[in-house]
């Protein structure tokens, strides 16, 4: 884990978008240096769409890690996205979407990227079980 906060901007939040932030990841990450990158989303029905399997399908490195339903404390990106909205998006005079995510734009580059500290939630004995047989199936494979 990086810590650092990468992010696709658009005026709207769908597959398209979610496939740009799986490209930049893909620049951020190259398979050089990175074997195998594991995306932690949500159950957000644009994380399961059809392109976007199609696009993790030539790109076998990437791993989606789904999080429990109902569970946004599980997901440190909340805390990131809950700084935009306290910040930016919350109560906010803009008529126009464009100077709206300009906002967001100007706002993560200024701000960003963040190096959260992982909720107390993270720091269970089953959380490490589970990264653990990760890691270990990773060495596995790679033997």
């Amino acid at each position: 884990m990086t810590g650092k906060l990468l992010y696709a901007v658009g005026e709207r939040k769908n597959r398209w978008l979610f496939i740009e932030l799986l490209k930049a990841l893909d620049r951020a990450c190259p398979a050089q240096k990175f074997a195998r990158v594991y995306v932690v989303v949500d159950n957000y029905r644009i994380h399961t769409a059809k392109a976007v399997q199609e696009w993790l399908g030539h790109h076998p490195r990437f791993e989606v890690v789904f999080l429990p339903s109902y569970c946004p404390r599980a997901n440190p990106i909340e805390r990131a996205f809950g700084d935009v909205h306290d910040k930016c998006t919350r109560n906010h005079k803009r008529t126009r979407i464009a100077e709206l995510v300009a906002d967001v734009v100007w706002h993560l580059k200024r701000n960003g990227p963040w190096r959260y500290k992982l909720s107390e939630i993270y720091y269970t004995s089953e959380v490490d079980a589970a990264l653990e047989k990760l890691v270990g199936a990773e060495n596995l494979k790679a033997a």
